[in-house]
């Protein structure tokens, strides 16, 4: 099992990537890169920052937005913290789900350590998002496992490729991730921690750290899959699908790109709570039903902290805040969460007013579908419903690559003058002919650090 995958992740070049392969690559690319930009004044990101400048790497890699050198394990880190705190990068779903940006950490760290070119960082996000998605499509979800396991194996897998390990020492990099970083799915259970956006980071670190072991001659444990303990022990038996490549079609181009930043799972009700919005005068909101798939389960308890958020970490993995802030805003940003909104005491109340419940069918129908209903009964019976199939971001309702530039503007007004905005954009966009990433890199200067936007620690 780990001859297969790490003889496919070496092997795997350039020229194998059909051209739509490499264009998701680079909108993927560019999400991730304003999500980090969007998610850097942070207070999980502060304090990655302030572990990572106290070491130094031989070779180096850059903390994105201060250009301070580090050690790439730790600029993986740092960098994939303010790459996730929005939970606002891309994410994939089929038995199990994750966000396989979150290796673009540990693929940018290597890279600017070592000098790579743009072609380079390409192929290494291909391999590390088909070992990603590769597992999610085989292992199911809810085995007590978290999703940073998939983030470690992707991590070394993309490290590995930058780093030009062959077969065998790849397969030793995979041992090296997989046997000390697996990580618990309590990571996602009840009030969430600032953890919850920092696991992936972690994994991402990890990763770097693994691929370099290996590459300098580690040795890790034999059959670290398949073996009495290994990873079938743990997630139970399975066999990999095709990869990519050949004629079959690359898992990058099959991942979804949010437009909002909440859960995944929360991307289908805030598109059908936003089609609402404006429809219905919220004084005499009597009800809110949302109907969806097998995710209804997790909120059968009121007592759950999804019912009654008190973190941004919880707010932003709850469906029904997300649904009503949607209903009254009109939207949902990153002030959503801000922790004098998840106090609002118009939102308690609505929590108080909703339901949640499944419906076989949509449970039948996803992940190939992502249905959601949602009806509002108002003061004198009068109904208003709407449903959605597939959200906007969806791998089948495709943001186009002016929407992801949109998106890219939004989240780094705040830090990047247009200008500066223009000149990385144009660089990703060509990402595949530049001779050395740190032509890209060495743009991430921002302006001036702020304190943290999450004051939720001083607002309590």
């Amino acid at each position: 099992m780990i001859e297969q995958l790490a003889g496919y992740a070496a092997g795997l070049r350039y020229r194998d990537l059909p051209p739509e392969a490499v264009h998701e690559c680079k909108r993927r690319l560019i999400d991730a890169l304003g999500c980090l930009v969007g998610g850097f004044d942070a207070e999980p990101a502060v304090i990655a920052r302030t572990l990572a400048r106290r070491s130094r790497g031989n070779p180096p890699a850059r903390i994105l937005g201060t250009q301070e050198a580090t050690s790439p394990e730790l600029a993986a880190f740092a960098n994939g913290t303010a790459m996730r705190y929005l939970d606002f990068n891309d994410a994939y779903f089929m038995k199990s789900s994750g966000h396989p940006s979150d290796t673009f950490a540990a693929i940018l760290a290597a890279a600017d350590a070592a000098g790579a070119g743009g072609n380079a960082v390409v192929t290494a996000a291909a391999a590390a998002y088909e070992t990603y998605c590769g597992l999610s499509d085989v292992v199911e979800r809810e085995q007590g496992w978290d999703h940073s396991v998939q983030a470690v194996m992707g991590s070394v897998i993309g490290a590995g490729q930058i780093l030009g390990l062959d077969a065998g020492k790849m397969g030793n990099a995979l041992a090296l991730a997989i046997i000390p970083n697996m990580a618990l799915e309590q990571t996602r259970t009840g009030e969430l921690a600032m953890w919850k956006g920092v696991a992936g980071p972690n994994a991402a670190r990890n990763g770097v750290f693994a691929a370099d072991l290996a590459r300098a001659g580690m040795t890790g444990p034999g059959q670290a899959i398949e073996g009495k303990w290994g990873l079938w022990h743990a997630l139970g038996r399975f066999q990999w699908e095709p990869f990519g490549g050949r004629g079959r079609p690359f898992r990058i181009t099959q991942t979804h790109i949010k437009c909002f930043p909440v859960v995944i799972h929360a991307q289908s009700p805030v598109t059908a709570a936003l089609e609402l919005h404006g429809k219905f005068d919220p004084a005499g909101l009597e009800a809110v039903e949302i109907v969806s798939y097998w995710v209804a389960g997790r909120y059968v308890d009121r007592k759950n902290p999804v019912w009654h958020p008190a973190t941004r970490e919880t707010a932003d993995h709850s469906l029904p805040y997300c649904v009503i802030v949607a209903l009254l805003d009109g939207e949902v940003t990153e002030e959503s969460f801000s922790a004098k909104r998840i106090r609002d005491p118009r939102i308690a109340a609505l929590l108080g007013k909703t339901t949640i419940r499944e419906d076989t069918e949509f449970t039948r129908l996803h992940p190939q579908e992502w249905p959601c209903r949602i009806e509002l009964t108002l003061r004198g019976g009068k109904k208003q419903a709407a449903e959605v199939r597939y959200f906007k971001g969806h791998a089948r309702r495709p943001v186009s690559d002016a929407e992801i530039e949109a998106k890219f503007r939004s989240l780094t007004e705040h830090k990047l003058a247009s200008k500066q905005a223009d000149a990385i954009l144009a660089k990703a966009w060509k990402l595949e002919k530049l001779k050395d990433i740190r032509e890209l890199l060495k743009l991430f200067t921002f302006r001036a650090e702020k304190r943290t936007r999450n004051r939720r620690r001083r607002d309590k």
